[in-house]
């Protein structure tokens, strides 16, 4: 859930279902029933305007925030752990679990340093390069402005979650095209820092209709919780759960994504408003 440094609840929230959730992933070439709830920490949603701003004007905002967000975390290191678990019934019967240490070159490019891998036993599941790619982008999706033409978004209204109050908008890409994939959900825009708070949605296009012989992909419904660090929302925590439909046999599976640890390259670590 959500909160501002002024926002407790939200950091405390974080960390308790940091430590008591299980976690999951519903990627793979699969048919699923998306059932990862996208509700919890909601208020009532009012349709109305904004108040002393435009929708575009909003829009272009928040798009300008997000592009700072995304080149402040360029200059930050963190931790990110991937904890992917198939299920029997309650029972836990496969396990994908990798930790590595994320940080950015000069240029901005990604560096991902695995620091901890067990011997995957996921049952019924691999991971494919599609999923890991959810997992690097678009469960952490950050909208910019040079990103922005790609998209739609129509704005639902105003509402209250956890201890922000937000804007509510639609997201989805405007045409696909080959080989590129995009975000399609819904987000939820903190009213007074412009950055987006929480998101909840999957990446597409799917491929749901293929040959005999052709692995599907659908892909799952996450939902992704940001946290306040030194002035800026970082992607902090993901969460997914599905049932997963293949032609054979049905799959449950659990993801639980985190990123934490943040600390600027080359200063002390970054500040991180915390529940007392």
């Amino acid at each position: 859930m959500i909160g501002r440094s002024c926002a407790k609840s939200i950091r405390g929230q974080i960390a308790t279902m940091l430590a008591v959730l299980g976690v999951a992933l519903g990627l793979m070439e699969v048919r699923g029933a998306a059932q990862t709830d996208c509700t919890e920490g909601n208020g009532i949603l009012d349709a109305a305007a904004p108040k002393s701003i435009t929708v575009a004007e909003l829009i272009q905002k928040f798009a300008a925030g997000e592009t700072r967000v995304k080149e402040a975390r360029s200059h930050y290191t963190y931790t990110q752990d991937v904890l992917v678990q198939t299920l029997d019934g309650k029972t836990v019967d496969g396990q994908f679990h990798e930790v590595s240490t994320i940080s950015y070159d000069d240029r901005g490019k990604r560096v991902e340093k695995v620091t901890f891998a067990e011997q995957p036993t996921l049952r019924g599941v691999q991971l494919s390069e599609e999923d890991m790619d959810d997992i690097r982008v678009f469960m952490p999706w950050i909208l910019t402005t040079d990103e922005l033409p790609q998209y739609n978004l129509t704005y639902a209204g105003q509402q209250h979650v956890d201890d922000l109050d937000t804007y509510v908008f639609h997201v989805v890409p405007k045409k696909e095209e080959k080989n590129k994939r995009y975000y399609e959900g819904r987000i939820w825009v903190d009213n007074r820092d412009f950055q987006i708070v929480k998101l909840c949605g999957k990446s597409v296009p799917e491929q749901t209709h293929v040959k005999k012989h052709q692995p599907q992909e659908i892909r799952p419904t996450f939902v992704t919780y940001r946290q306040l660090v030194d002035g800026n929302w970082f992607p902090a925590y993901v969460r997914v759960d599905d049932t997963l439909h293949f032609r054979a046999e049905t799959v449950p599976l659990k993801e639980v994504i985190k990123f934490t640890g943040y600390k600027r390259t080359g200063s002390s670590p970054a500040t991180v408003a915390t529940k007392p």
